[in-house]
């Protein structure tokens, strides 16, 4: 906790030094040839998008296409990420140096890549870049630039970011046929150094030149604050400006979800803001009070009886909406095994069970496919491993389904986006009396989820939230003559139960699965070896 003070007042003051020392012209922006260039350009929010799919544009990634005045986020991201609490935290101590260094745009450069990149792992680099990067890159796009880069045919971008750190981005999402960056030093085969090449002005000079010889490109699009933008217009014989205000007539550059290039449905990493170093300040300062905070609510909802928890849960930072019918189990199935109510519900973080649980005021056994050691013990209700052997798992459903209520997530595994993946037909085979339970999550600082890291923390990271917000929303029970009992096919009872939830939660549904999810997001198949697993466990009788 001290440290993080002397951190604060650190970078306060540091603050103040640099602030006086641009009032006194330390560093000074060149606006008048800024203006001048703006005003020699046509806006890009002006330019017709018609007949250009044959064209070639070149632009700037950083401050062109991406609307973020600072690329200080984008490098935390990696350090957090990829690297360590250590390394994030060396970064922000060094975030009031930066700012003072302002438009000394290479100095700046090779700071921010050496704290972030020394020592780190390339295979660390590879997982951030595919995994986390892209869902802050897509919030901060500039509309009217990307919809001017999607109408043209060959797409050379430049950046003054390590080329690794966008490279895939830009080519999966936005098409991108060149891209031109600072190349990082490896050591061992493995290691990053921390230096850079390619990053300078003449580097890109340089590579427009191999690129296009004496040819020129038809459209370049420039930033209005950025001088190195305007040294390669003569690289291209049309021009428009990107600015990151509103244009006069009101038109915003934000880039909403609905136009994004690609659909973001899944991404990684634990931070879910842009870690700005005010933001990330704010996230070392929480800290010390967030893990003893966490400890007590995960001993509460152990501890004390489920009504209880609501209200201390409340006085303590966690909001619950709880809305529809609190079914009970019930025995209107003619079957002599199929008694118990089957609670269908979305699967957005591990807690969704206990949620539920909490939602019903009572305890309701939980059948999922991977739940680690930890998680198994904390949990305050039953929870049964499935083993994604079809049979086995049939009948290990079944037999519970006798003995009383059960829930299910039958899409696998958690998406954190406004999309549900596909259902597993397996529980509509079993059960006539399914409830299907929307349930949704959201948070402010952290993601209480994860492909790639440690599993076992994802209750206590979701705790770590300041204000975290659960809401479920229990349906109206499934008609049986909707079900397979009344003659339907699994997998349309499955679909049809997908989309109601989908369309209680304003979502939206999708193919996607399990396997889907790790393959994007981790490179396997989300599966954990025999090995790693231990001796396979006999199913509880």
């Amino acid at each position: 906790m001290v440290l993080l003070k002397i951190a604060a007042h650190w970078q306060f003051a540091c603050c103040k030094v640099a602030k006086k020392l641009r009032s006194h012209g330390f560093l000074l922006r060149n606006s008048a040839r800024l203006q001048q260039v703006h005003s020699l350009h046509s806006s890009v929010t002006k330019c017709s998008l018609e007949g250009r799919e044959s064209q070639t544009l070149v632009c700037d990634f950083d401050g062109t296409l991406l609307g973020t005045p600072s690329l200080f986020p984008y490098f935390m991201l990696v350090a957090f990420e990829g690297g360590s609490l250590l390394r994030a935290f060396l970064l922000l101590l060094l975030s009031p140096l930066l700012w003072v260094l302002g438009n000394h745009r290479e100095i700046t450069m090779r700071i921010l890549v050496f704290v972030t990149f020394c020592g780190l792992r390339t295979k660390h680099l590879e997982l951030v870049s595919r995994a986390v990067l892209p869902k802050f890159y897509l919030e901060n796009l500039h509309l009217q630039a990307c919809e001017l880069l999607s109408a043209t045919g060959k797409r050379v971008v430049l950046t003054s970011m390590p080329r690794l750190m966008v490279e895939g981005f830009l080519k999966e999402y936005l098409g991108v046929s060149e891209v031109v960056g600072a190349e990082l030093q490896v050591v061992r085969g493995c290691y990053f150094t921390g230096l850079i090449s390619g990053s300078t002005l003449a580097a890109k000079q340089k590579a427009l030149k191999d690129i296009f010889g004496e040819a020129k490109a038809d459209v370049a699009l420039v930033s209005s604050s950025n001088l190195h933008d305007h040294l390669f217009i003569t690289y291209c014989k049309e021009t428009f400006v990107v600015t990151k205000e509103e244009d006069t007539s009101g038109i915003s550059t934000e880039m909403p979800r609905s136009k994004y290039p690609k659909p973001l449905v899944f991404h990684d990493g634990r931070l879910a803001l842009l870690p700005t170093p005010s933001a990330t300040l704010a996230v070392f300062m929480w800290l010390p009070i967030a893990i003893p905070l966490a400890i007590f609510r995960i001993a509460m909802g152990i501890i004390f009886p489920y009504r209880v928890t609501v209200l201390i849960g409340a006085l303590i930072g966690i909001r619950f909406a709880v809305g529809g019918p609190h079914t009970s189990t019930s025995d209107a199935s003619t079957g002599s095994c199929r008694k118990g109510v089957l609670y269908v519900c979305t699967h957005r973080t591990l807690l969704d069970p206990v949620i539920l649980c909490i939602a019903l005021q009572r305890p309701v056994p939980a059948v999922t496919y991977s739940l680690s050691r930890m998680s198994e013990i904390l949990a305050p209700m039953k929870t049964v491993r499935l083993t994604r052997d079809r049979k086995r798992d049939a009948a290990t459903m079944r037999r519970l389904l006798c003995d009383g209520d059960l829930a299910v997530c039958p899409e696998g595994t958690t998406c954190r986006e406004p999309y549900l993946l596909r259902f597993s037909s397996l529980f509509a085979e079993l059960a006539e009396n399914i409830v299907p339970v929307a349930m949704d999550a959201r948070v402010g600082m952290f993601y209480g989820t994860t492909a790639s890291g440690q599993k076992w923390l994802d209750p206590v990271v979701f705790m770590l939230n300041p204000l975290p917000v659960y809401t479920v929303d229990i349906l109206e029970r499934v008609p049986p003559e909707m079900t397979c009992a009344g003659g339907w096919m699994a997998a349309d009872v499955a679909n049809r139960i997908q989309k109601q939830l989908a369309d209680a939660l304003g979502f939206e549904c999708t193919a996607f699965t399990r396997r889907d999810k790790y393959m994007i997001l981790a490179g396997n198949e989300g599966v954990v070896s025999k090995q790693c697993e231990g001796p396979e466990k006999k199913p509880p009788k």
